[in-house]
């Protein structure tokens, strides 16, 4: 038994329904399912009756709810007194898309740190659905979602289902990020079967496939034979920079990147797929002014995009 399974038990007595629960929990019905099974066994007792019309708590259930509260508001109590003590400490998390664009401006937001106040900063680089998770666990206060402007209207009632703010950071066509000396580059225009025989690089992302109320299905993109998937940006701007025979589909790249590692980005003649980044954040959550100030830079870097203004 543990801390969670005393949250998924409460929240299973509380709305009465797997699914109910699990929805509320962002968590898969099948892992909600198998933990409160798993909790029954090591108490070596059933805590819910379970029906057509859904779970209902047995006497030993209704019990072990009452102390399970009971212990979850010591542990906010206890949360909120320890809060305090940093009350000084300013901070800032935020989950983002794997992108160059993003990755300077956060540079040029560290510099506006002020020196004589403490101040805590998390980034996080992620796809769309583990930012959202993050954010909606309480675990990250931001998230920049990015997703293909064909799923807007979805995105957008998710969020407006959750309880989401969201502020429109980026619009882009998605480009091919190439070594400049490689073949590839040297081209008047490239196809999608210039790619063929080219090595791709993807970057992975981390499975939520069992979030219930969001579409996981992947964009269609043009296919490679080889492909290499990396976890950073780090590691796939090194591979772009070494092998003239490598791509990557990515949102616009600043010039300093693109001059850094030699690399050129341009668009598939017979491909083009439009993106956008979307600032998300809690409709409780006020924004801070280290957010605003990250925002800011995000905003500002946007703008010296070529790609993103013709």
């Amino acid at each position: 038994m543990n801390l969670m399974h005393l949250k998924y038990a409460v929240e299973v007595a509380k709305t009465g329904s797997i699914n109910r629960a699990a929805e509320a929990l962002y968590v898969g019905q099948p892992n909600l399912s198998r933990s409160i099974k798993e909790l029954e066994t090591s108490l070596g007792t059933t805590l819910f009756d379970r029906s057509s019309k859904g779970m209902k708590l047995t006497a030993e259930g209704e019990a072990f709810v009452q102390y399970a509260k009971n212990i979850l508001r010591e542990l906010d109590s206890m949360e909120q007194i320890f809060t305090k003590k940093n009350e000084g400490l300013r901070k800032l998390s935020v989950c983002v898309p794997r992108a160059a664009y993003i990755g300077e401006a956060f540079a040029s937001f560290s510099h506006t740190l002020d020196a004589t106040t403490a101040a805590e900063v998390y980034l996080q680089e992620t796809g769309a659905q583990r930012a959202l998770k993050n954010l909606l666990e309480d675990e990250y206060r931001m998230a920049v979602i990015r997703y293909p402007e064909e799923k807007d209207a979805f995105y957008k009632s998710v969020f407006s289902e959750k309880g989401l703010r969201y502020e429109l950071i980026m619009e882009f066509p998605l480009v091919l990020l190439l070594n400049a000396n490689g073949a590839l580059a040297k081209q008047k225009t490239i196809t999608q079967a210039d790619l063929e025989n080219a090595t791709e690089i993807v970057y992975a992302d981390p499975g939520t496939a069992d979030f219930p109320w969001i579409d996981t299905k992947k964009e269609t993109l043009p296919k490679a034979k080889r492909r290499i998937i990396v976890y950073e940006r780090a590691s796939a701007a090194e591979i772009l920079a070494k092998n003239p025979n490598a791509f990557l589909w990515g949102s616009p790249v600043p010039q300093t990147m693109l001059d850094r590692y030699h690399l050129t980005q341009v668009k598939c003649a017979d491909f083009e797929m439009q993106y956008r980044d979307v600032l998300v954040y809690r409709e409780e959550y006020r924004l801070t002014d280290l957010d605003r100030a990250l925002i800011s830079e995000l905003c500002s870097v946007k703008r010296d995009l070529d790609f993103c203004n013709k």
